[in-house]
């Protein structure tokens, strides 16, 4: 199949050697949207009323942080910052503190999530301010597409397929994700020809990457101290990856 300017990304991600083509994808997505929020797009009215609105996750306000646009970095957690503090001062203003700690400032868990559901409109505020980043809603936009992509190359490219059976598995992350919304993108039949890829591929993968972990552990023993590291010398950081992802969403 003739590659498209959507299917780009996803093809490159597969064609590149990985633990998990999607945590590839994921940090490409993050550093290009970092590099966007940083370059002059910061200036743009309707970049700066989001990021004024939104703000960031401490992770990507410490990514940014290491950048070399700190001028712009401060200009946004300025105004941000004088974003929130209007709204907040507007809010405690009309809300008083209850007396008692049992009031409604304890929030109520939802079954579905670890979200609190709260009468209180300064706790929903806080809690909004700090659950919210420009950044991480920009990567799942895109991210979701490239989902999408990645069932609609299954069901057209039978070259794809044959590059995903090579591929080196997925993250556990994002191996949940393909396993629980494929039956949105597939029909029965499809479905079970992807499962019968997907399955044994993964497992045969944390295998593979268990046994090099086994043979890392070897090499501290001084019995193994002359014997040569095969592919074990990265299967640290590559083993973490693999449990743990390199992605939040």
């Amino acid at each position: 199949m003739k590659e498209k300017i959507y299917t780009i990304p996803v093809l490159d991600a597969f064609q590149t050697e990985s633990e998990c083509p999607f945590c590839t994808l994921y940090h490409k997505l993050e550093q290009d949207i970092i590099h966007f929020t940083l370059g002059p797009s910061y200036m743009e009215n309707d970049v700066r009323t989001e990021t004024n609105e939104k703000g960031f996750c401490l992770e990507h306000y410490q990514m940014m942080s290491k950048e070399k646009n700190m001028l712009g970095l401060a200009l946004m957690v300025h105004t941000h910052m004088m974003h929130v503090h209007k709204n907040l001062s507007e809010l405690l203003k009309k809300q008083k503190p209850a007396k008692s700690k049992k009031s409604s400032f304890l929030p109520i868990f939802s079954k579905k999530e670890n979200s609190p559901i709260t009468q209180n409109p300064v706790e929903q505020y806080l809690h909004q301010v700090h659950h919210s980043c420009y950044i991480c809603d920009q990567i799942q936009k895109t991210f979701d597409r490239y989902i999408d992509t990645f069932f609609y190359l299954w069901k057209k490219d039978n070259s794809f397929i044959d590059l995903v059976k090579e591929c080196n598995g997925f993250c556990l992350h994002h191996f949940r994700l393909l396993y629980n919304t494929a039956s949105d993108f597939l029909n029965p039949v499809q479905l079970s020809d992807f499962f019968e890829c997907i399955i044994p591929l993964q497992l045969e993968n944390l295998s593979r990457i268990e046994k090099e972990l086994d043979w890392f552990i070897k090499k501290f023993d001084y019995r193994y101290e002359k014997e040569p590291w095969k592919n074990a010398k990265d299967a640290l950081p590559r083993g973490i990856l693999k449990m743990a992802s390199n992605s939040k969403k």
